[in-house]
């Protein structure tokens, strides 16, 4: 089954397009759209298993309320800067404890998305959205490079750019940035390597042109812009972790039972809405994923 843009409930094609061309061009919105290259449309199917019904957040929301401290730590600084990243001739290499570490080309990462799925992704950071990516399970990349039995974790890196990032002038983060997960965790089928967004190539403030998405975890743990995969044995540091670790664990599931320090988790506020709503464990994909966690104390291990 195949979607179109315009059987989901997000803002019209024509505002996005324009705003994308403004962005990267950097030039007057008046001018025409035909004289711009627009973001190639993707062929996918949907994925009906996991929350088909939830609604949308509009992609205006999405596309211009972003998380991504490699362009700046203000909401609105990824998507105004957004042209500064550099995407062109990308590269991520798998390493570590594995039997075939290869280097793989978006070319060769396209063509695992034999079974391009979309999935409805609920990001909790006192804020959320819903938004349909496209890409395919890590475990299939995993796969291509045969992880060793003594690899127990997975480390993600993502971009170094000094030159060219402007938040990576600034020492917010100790860079690059650098995220985790448990093996069992990164082999689940929810675990996303995302190329699209919103029936397009993922924009660049999203995270282009690859990504990591792990919905029952809080955003920051989706690595963005990825250029490394790491097998290892031995559980990684991510980036907030080092920053503040009484704040942010390796874990991060979505649970409104564990406050953060500085705030309660209970409650979460839609992108585009004034009203709060009950936040659900492990972002409402308990019934997929709580058996990753049986018999672990969660509060404990946050």
């Amino acid at each position: 089954m195949k979607y179109s843009l315009k059987d989901f409930d997000v803002t019209d094609e024509k505002l996005f397009l324009n705003r994308r061309q403004f962005i990267r061009a950097g030039v007057a919105a008046s001018l025409s759209l035909s004289a711009f290259p627009t973001l190639a449309a993707l062929n996918f199917r949907a994925n009906p298993n996991y929350q088909p019904n939830l609604k949308l957040t509009d992609s205006e929301h999405a596309l211009n309320y972003n998380n991504f401290y490699e362009l700046g730590t203000d909401k609105s600084d990824p998507p105004r800067y957004a042209h500064l990243l550099k995407t062109d001739n990308w590269q991520v290499r798998v390493e570590g404890l594995c039997a075939k570490p290869q280097i793989f080309d978006m070319d060769d990462l396209l063509k695992i998305e034999q079974e391009e799925r979309v999935y409805r992704f609920r990001c909790v950071e006192g804020w959320s959205m819903v938004v349909p990516w496209i890409g395919f399970p890590l475990s299939k990349l995993l796969n291509k490079v045969q992880p060793d039995s003594s690899a127990k974790y997975v480390e993600f890196i993502s971009i170094l750019d000094r030159e060219n990032l402007p938040g990576q002038k600034f020492n917010v983060l100790n860079w690059p940035y650098r995220e985790g997960l448990r093996m069992d965790e990164a082999m689940h089928p929810l675990t996303l390597m995302a190329t699209g967004l919103y029936g397009k190539e993922l924009e660049n403030q999203n995270g282009a042109p690859i990504r990591l998405v792990v919905p029952w975890k809080y955003g920051f743990k989706s690595a963005k812009s990825i250029v490394t995969i790491r097998l290892t044995d031995k559980m990684p540091t991510s980036s907030w972790m080092e920053s503040a670790p009484s704040e942010y664990g390796f874990y991060s599931n979505v649970n409104p039972n564990v406050p953060h320090p500085r705030w309660s988790q209970a409650k979460e506020r839609p992108l585009g809405s004034f009203f709060k709503k009950k936040t659900l464990i492990f972002n409402g994909y308990a019934d997929d994923v709580a058996g990753l966690y049986k018999g672990m104390d969660l509060k404990k291990y946050y």
